[in-house]
């Protein structure tokens, strides 16, 4: 496992995985963020019509990173679902693939502002936070105590370097030596650049891992715009 394809937190490494997933082999479990399923749904409801597929697609493309993994713990860090209505609106057939993927491995949905009373007929049980070893998984990141690591989701990271005279933005993973917050797994959520307001405070000297076509690629803070 190449060093700059590993975010460590307390001892425990972390595989950023291309689909915006994180992997950690030791406890052979898979980590996602941000689903937001039933997005589009919800956007049509508001008269903003996008094709209804983006439930769909980000379930096919877990099921992706599940087959090459192959994780026996499946977390789910938080706003899986896009509000409290997406169960009633999912369609049938991906109701069905949702089951099938939790069907696979020990499958735990932790609570998020979105979604704080996730449906319990998907299967998997419903939590608020969890220890991975020293490792805290949540949905909001918070103040840290000296030696407590936390990983979290909520704020949907994406960076931005310059490269060849051009600006490159992705979604990323960004992590410090205490904290590590994954970026939105779901077809239709945003991004928000680490650079902004909302990250203050939450980081010390930082790297991102920014997820591209083919690769994910860590960079400095130095080299963040």
């Amino acid at each position: 496992m190449s060093r700059s394809h590993r975010i460590t937190l307390s001892g425990v490494d972390f595989v950023p995985h291309l689909s915006g997933a994180l992997f950690a082999p030791d406890f052979e479990a898979l980590l996602v963020a941000d689903l937001h399923l039933e997005k589009g749904t919800s956007l049509a409801r508001r008269g903003v019509h996008l094709p209804p597929y983006d439930t769909r697609e980000s379930l096919l493309q877990l099921q992706a990173a599940i087959e090459e993994t192959q994780p026996r713990r499946l977390i789910f860090l938080g706003d899986s679902f896009h509000d409290g209505g997406a169960r009633e609106r999912i369609d049938a057939a991906d109701l069905a693939l949702l089951r099938a993927i939790t069907a696979v491995a020990e499958t735990v949905w932790i609570t998020g502002n979105h979604d704080p009373s996730p449906p319990q007929d998907v299967g998997g049980i419903i939590i608020e936070e969890m220890a991975l070893g020293p490792v805290t998984l949540r949905h909001h990141p918070r103040m840290l105590r000296d030696g407590e690591a936390e990983i979290s989701g909520h704020l949907h990271p994406a960076a931005a370097i310059h490269a060849r005279s051009q600006r490159i933005r992705c979604r990323c993973f960004i992590a410090d030596a205490q904290r590590l917050i994954m970026p939105a797994f779901g077809s239709y959520t945003g991004a928000l650049n680490v650079r902004s307001e909302a990250f203050d405070g939450l980081f010390g000297d930082f790297h991102v891992w920014m997820i591209g076509e083919k690769a994910v690629h860590r960079f400095p803070a130095a080299q963040v715009r």
